[in-house]
């Protein structure tokens, strides 16, 4: 039963880039063609999104009946630490890949903004506190610097709460070894900005032109989708990501979103 679990969870995770891989050709060609390229990408995103959702159902299945397997064992396997170190990395992969599904997902979704005046200093004041507890896990400590007066933007509160989750857990998977998770807002002309910065590893010059490409990532863990997903928002918002990084002292990753509440 395992070998064949663990068969089925190493196929999909090698099908899901694919699907991405495929996913972002087709989206190049028909950028290059006139025939009424919106309607085909919300074809292909159906098409993908489906199939991803067929592969994603049977892992709630997989789930229950690894526990059943863990709790119905005969005496002799419960007992025996090779057997539930089976059971447990089977678990882990099974939650990986619902994971991977899900950024996936995220990634190929319409952008279809429910847009409302929000003010970004309390939003992401609110997305501090609630990432504070998983930061402090990981033995980073999180500094707020927010700006003086509000920066009222026209904003998909659940998609920019999303994007700027996205930069919190990247920041984080930058600093294995722990540090200082640096969070700014201020005003720049006509747009908001918000300043997610770490004290981590820094990125490379020669890799920082492929972070936001789909399954680029260099850490251990990543889905390499959180980075483009928060891209992809940010531009649905017509604003922006840029990134300034230093080899060996961190990486600062600022977002641009056009203020205004009308």
């Amino acid at each position: 039963m395992l070998p064949f679990l663990s068969g089925f969870i190493l196929a999909v995770i090698l099908v899901v880039p694919s699907l991405v891989l495929f996913y972002r050709r087709y989206r190049t060609r028909l950028h290059s063609s006139d025939a009424r390229p919106q309607r085909r990408f919300e074809e292909l995103a159906k098409l993908t999104g489906g199939l991803a959702h067929e592969i994603k159902n049977p892992l709630s299945t997989i789930k229950v009946n690894l526990k059943l397997i863990a709790e119905e064992a005969p005496p002799a396997h419960q007992d025996s630490p090779r057997w539930l170190r089976k059971i447990a990395v089977v678990q882990k992969e099974t939650d990986r890949l619902a994971q991977i599904l899900d950024d996936f997902l995220r990634y190929i979704g319409k952008s279809e903004l429910q847009t409302n005046p929000v003010d970004l200093n309390e939003l992401v004041s609110e997305m501090a506190d609630f990432y504070t507890p998983q930061a402090r896990t990981n033995n980073v400590t999180i500094r707020l610097g927010l700006s003086d007066v509000p920066l009222v933007c026209k904003i998909d509160r659940d998609m920019v709460k999303q994007l700027i989750l996205n930069l919190f857990i990247n920041a984080v998977q930058a600093m294995p070894s722990g540090g200082e998770l640096i969070i700014r807002t201020r005003m720049s002309g006509r747009n908001a900005l918000i300043e997610i910065s770490d004290t981590g590893c820094g990125i490379e010059p020669d890799k920082i032109d492929k972070i936001f490409d789909a399954y680029y990532t260099s850490k251990s863990g990543g889905s390499g989708l959180g980075l483009p997903t928060a891209q992809k928002i940010a531009i649905a918002h017509n604003g922006s990501i840029g990134v300034d990084s230093q080899p060996g002292k961190g990486t600062s990753f600022t977002v641009s979103l056009p203020l205004g509440d009308d």
